[in-house]
């Protein structure tokens, strides 16, 4: 096991940080509101880390969302690597692959995804899809979505293609998002059985990676203000009840850190990662949710400002924890996993 980053998944997370820190700034997401920043967009295709995705691999693209977390950046990157590009590239045909791959890349095509599935779509033996998705982040910039029917066969869906509709919904979510509804809607199948699973563990993966990163972010906003803000004419970073949140703030960000690049690591050397995607999404939800509320109190009645940057972090926290499975819902599927996994042959459920 390494979570060293090689040279590559380095210098593209360096290069990221720096693309995000100069254009995700206050004033500008304050400005794009729900909405994603194009010129951001634009930058990152440009510098080719949408396409790069597919040489740095899952712990490349978690170090690279880390980077994204800190700024809370309104682009639709995860999506449209988890969604798109990494299914593609591992689960589509050669002819898909040739078709999707560079318009993707580019930041010409933009993927979502309809996940969690909940057994809302299903599909008809000729490959029409009907159902609906009630939230399905980012559906306003996609071009494509990814969507699992109800026997978790995944389908690509163009959101142009007849008998597709789209609506925004307004959530507390600062990004978009919108109501997928499918009546009959052409589609093409991606991959077989098993690319549901290997989906949502990268999945759970990817946004883990960004829920570290937005927890960092948060975490660093808390301690630039307790060390400026003085009370009783020493700074707030001095009180001992203070320092022992913060020091939980930064153990809670870690142990999602470590735990993202266990399964990213685990999954781009081909090896089982179903249980550890879990955990990762687990320590996202448990302690992404602590470290987002820590930051906020720590900032005091700053905090409760609505305008205030850390506020943008406390809603990516809140949302990320809630997004593919809430912590006690992982805490059921794992531990079902594990019981699975220590029964006795023939004594499975």
């Amino acid at each position: 096991m390494d979570f060293h980053p090689t040279e590559e998944q380095a210098a593209a997370a360096g290069l990221a940080a720096r693309i995000f820190r100069d254009l995700a700034t206050h004033e500008r997401l304050a400005a794009a509101g729900t909405g994603s920043d194009a010129e951001l967009w634009k930058a990152l295709t440009a510098a080719g880390l949408t396409a790069a995705v597919e040489d740095v691999g899952l712990l490349g693209l978690v170090l690279l969302l880390e980077e994204q977390g800190r700024t809370t950046a309104q682009v639709p990157y995860a999506a449209t690597c988890v969604y798109g590009i990494l299914p593609v590239a591992a689960h589509g045909s050669a002819e898909q692959r040739a078709r999707l791959l560079p318009a993707l890349g580019s930041g010409e095509a933009v993927a979502t995804g309809a996940f969690p599935a909940r057994g809302r779509i299903t599909a008809a033996p000729d490959g029409r899809l009907t159902g609906a998705a009630p939230v399905v982040p980012w559906l306003r910039d996609a071009t494509h979505v990814l969507v699992p029917d109800a026997d978790r066969t995944l389908w690509l869906v163009r959101t142009d293609a007849p008998g597709v509709g789209t609506a925004d919904v307004e959530t507390t979510a600062p990004w978009s998002a919108g109501r997928l509804t499918l009546a009959g809607a052409e589609a093409e199948r991606l991959g077989d059985g098993g690319a549901h699973e290997e989906v949502l563990a990268t999945a759970r993966t990817a946004f883990a990676g960004l829920q570290a990163g937005v927890c960092a972010g948060s975490l660093a906003r808390a301690v630039e203000y307790t060390s400026t803000r003085e009370q009783f004419g020493r700074p707030l970073s001095t009180n001992q009840g203070v320092m022992l949140r913060a020091a939980d703030a930064y153990m809670d960000t870690e142990a999602i850190r470590v735990t993202a690049y266990e399964a990213a690591w685990r999954i781009d050397e081909g090896l089982p990662a179903r249980e550890h995607a879990l955990t990762a999404a687990w320590w996202a939800s448990e302690a992404g949710k602590r470290v987002v509320h820590a930051g906020q109190h720590l900032h005091g009645g700053m905090g409760a400002d609505l305008d205030h940057p850390v506020h943008r972090h406390f809603l990516w926290g809140r949302q990320l924890d809630a997004y593919l499975g809430c912590g006690s819902e992982l805490l059921a599927e794992l531990g079902a996993l594990l019981s699975d996994y220590a029964a006795p042959e023939g004594d499975h459920a």
